[in-house]
């Protein structure tokens, strides 16, 4: 992964990223404010060695002293958390507290090469801290300088302990360090906001944006249509609803697909329409994107080739008991069945009724025929097919249009099954002209302000555009 990548994982699920930060670092803050302090105050105490014996002292006995005194010394900081030490600093001081509770207040440490024992005390109230802290510096002093190291209880000990420092009273707080928690707490806010939007976008298999279908597919955007009401209407949105930011998106796409399309005179453009999936809304696409191109004024027919599934002339409201599947099974002719819509230009090919051998009847010699033959009347012919995961039909029509054009449903599409489709496609050599992603969030689509623009009431029709549309 990139960091363009990741950025563009962070872009896409920037409200969790921003939910989950706030809640981490609200969380974090409210911990570190509302814990209560504690105060450390600190004694230190420096160990000396005295040989038992009678002669002077050589340089020998002072080298075995030395490492005597550094091996012992190491020993002391968990002496200090033993009974022996802590039980008297309990009843001196009267605190109500047992030995273990005290001992997770002390903590002891021998600095490296040094005959040095410091002793912290971290406590709630900053006097008694430094009072616990001498305490416990004196008994362990006690019991070192006197009867730990005599088997008979009395006699001196050749290591001596000194209070080189009392341990005062703290000023300040030493616990919590809060520009410390807040930092911390800042670092791992951002670490889990990170993981929550790669954890959402791994787990999430649906495609979302058009970002996720240029990464599958590696092509380009033909266009984004939102999910709108004005798509259950009988016609078309370039017919029903002219000013429509739905009618201006198909017109962007108009635009997108004649570029794509080669200049060519003698014969028209094949587009080859499909999806992965049902319910992805290329039905709707196909018709729409037909009456835009005819809107435009060039000639248009569109023929619904989903004949397992046929459904143009159900959106269009217009007879489809005849068609195709007619004509290919030799008991019509494209004069009998074609059918003129809305303007001159536009014509359509209804599928007609479900055939048992709808793959044999797409593939034949009298469908090539066909497409042949509107090739030359036409100036774009537009095929409404079977879904890639229903049919292989596509692929067919695609090698003869050199091309598809792919309609990807935000949150219905699956991105595996998109990716085993595109690789299909690139398997049997079918380029993808381009995508056109339906559903989409018309936050994220540049055309949102086109009700502003095109409205007679551009008030009334901004306020509507925000509340109707997803």
């Amino acid at each position: 992964m990139t960091i363009a990548d990741l950025w563009h994982i962070l872009r896409k699920h920037m409200t969790t990223v921003v939910l989950v930060f706030v809640t981490v670092f609200a969380a974090v803050a409210v911990v570190t404010f509302v814990m209560p302090p504690k105060y450390t105050a600190t004694a230190e105490l420096f160990a000396t060695y005295t040989s038992q014996s009678d002669s002077q002292d050589t340089s020998s006995d002072m080298n075995s002293g030395a490492s005597y005194l550094s091996t012992q010394i190491k020993t002391y900081p968990s002496l200090v958390k033993t009974q022996a030490i802590l039980k008297p600093v309990i009843r001196d001081l009267g605190l109500d507290m047992t030995v273990d509770d005290l001992a997770d207040e002390v903590t002891a440490t021998n600095p490296t090469n040094a005959f040095m024992v410091d002793i912290s005390v971290e406590n709630g109230d900053a006097a008694q801290s430094a009072a616990i802290a001498n305490s416990v510096a004196e008994n362990l002093l006690e019991q070192i300088s006197s009867s730990l190291y005599s088997s008979s209880g009395t006699g001196s000990s050749p290591i001596k302990l000194s209070v080189v420092q009392k341990a005062q009273t703290p000023t300040s707080p030493s616990s919590p360090k809060i520009p410390l928690y807040l930092a911390v707490g800042f670092v791992l806010a951002v670490i889990l906001a990170v993981v929550a939007a790669l954890l959402k976008d791994i787990l999430n298999t649906k495609v979302d944006s058009v970002e996720d279908v240029k990464g599958i597919t590696d092509t380009s955007s033909l266009g984004s249509v939102p999910r709108s009401e004005s798509f259950s209407d009988e016609a078309p949105s370039v017919v029903s609803h002219p000013n429509s930011m739905e009618a201006e998106e198909f017109r962007r796409i108009r635009s997108n697909i004649s570029f794509l399309s080669p200049n060519a005179t003698e014969r028209g453009h094949l587009l080859v329409i499909t999806s992965t999936e049902p319910s992805e809304g290329k039905t709707t696409v196909s018709v729409n994107t037909a009456a835009a191109i005819a809107e435009d004024g060039k000639t248009v027919l569109l023929i619904d080739a989903d004949l397992r599934h046929p459904s143009v002339a159900h959106r269009l409201k217009i007879e489809g008991h005849v068609g195709l599947s007619h004509i290919l099974s030799g008991q019509a002719t494209p004069r009998d069945v074609v059918q003129p819509y809305w303007k001159p230009n536009l014509h359509i090919l209804p599928a007609g009724k479900r055939p048992a051998n709808a793959s044999i009847l797409l593939n034949s010699d009298i469908m090539r025929e066909l497409l042949e033959q509107a090739l030359k009347q036409y100036d774009y012919v537009v095929i409404d097919t079977a879904p890639m995961t229903v049919a292989n039909d596509a692929t067919i029509f695609g090698r003869v249009a050199d091309g598809v054009i792919l309609v990807v449903g935000r949150g219905v599409a699956d991105k595996k099954d998109l990716k085993t489709m595109v690789d299909s496609l690139k398997t049997a050599e079918v380029p993808v002209f381009g995508f056109i992603l339906n559903f989409a969030n018309p936050k994220k689509i540049h055309s949102s302000n086109y009700y502003y623009y095109y409205s007679e009431n551009p008030r009334r029709s901004r306020r509507q555009s925000k509340g109707k549309h997803l």
